[in-house]
């Protein structure tokens, strides 16, 4: 069921790529200054294919913040005058592009946990990172990683949880409604944990890390969620 679910994720990703191509192209037809998007495009089709949407739409995104700004600039010539606060607006818009607000590395996470078993490091509110991304205002991704033979102390989140198995094995513990649920992960494996779900796991392998990356889906307040640990754990502010 999980293999089906993410060939069905795979194909509306490409949908998704194809489509944002085709509106991509019918743009640089009807725009002037098509020559320069088209270059943009071509740059993104020698990218791995993964990459490729992004990299449209942030192009179909350039060449839009482009004609705002010439339609402004005409505004002004016309008015003789030009408007504080579209200059601001103008500003920060080129402030937000300048940080790739749709690229995080690793030093964008801010780390809440951390002991001699691992680590967990969150990505800030989307909406805080660029206000092209308030959209998801309500999605958080976290990285929890576990040392060799580590055991993750019982916890849990006032925020929905699907979480991917990025690297190791290990064995997770869910206690749903009374209901307890142990499973064996490996690279690869998708589980859920619903929000107030308590769960802990262990990492079985006496070699590895086990990374589990997480998407929190807050339903308290917006991009805003709640990590509880059990006796002897810590409480962070997320």
């Amino acid at each position: 069921m999980v293999s089906a679910r993410i060939v069905v994720l795979l194909a509306a990703l490409l949908c998704a790529a194809a489509a944002v191509a085709s509106s991509w192209e019918d743009d640089n037809h009807h725009h002037h200054g098509g020559h320069k998007s088209g270059r943009c495009v071509r740059r993104c089709e020698d990218r791995p294919w993964h990459q490729r949407p992004r990299c449209l739409e942030q192009c179909r995104e350039e060449e839009r913040e482009k004609r705002q700004e010439r339609s402004r600039h005409e505004a002004d010539d016309r008015s003789g005058k030009g408007s504080s606060e579209d200059e601001r607006e103008r500003e920060q818009e080129k402030e937000e592009k300048d940080r790739w607000p749709y690229v995080f590395d690793r030093r964008s996470f801010r780390r809440v946990v951390r002991s001699e078993q691992g680590s967990l490091r969150v990505l800030r509110p989307f909406d805080e990172v660029s206000r092209l991304l308030r959209g998801i205002r309500d999605y958080r991704v976290a990285v929890l990683e576990a040392n060799p033979r580590s055991f993750v102390v019982p916890s849990h989140t006032d925020a929905h949880c699907i979480c991917y198995v990025a690297e190791g094995e290990g064995v997770v513990t869910t206690i749903e409604n009374g209901e307890r649920r142990s499973y064996t992960i490996k690279q690869g494996h998708v589980f859920v944990a619903p929000a107030g779900t308590v769960t802990y796991l262990a990492n079985t392998d006496g070699r590895k890390k086990l990374v589990i990356t997480k998407i929190l889906h807050t339903i308290s307040v917006p991009g805003e969620f709640q990590l509880f640990f059990g006796p002897g754990g810590r409480n962070p502010e997320s």
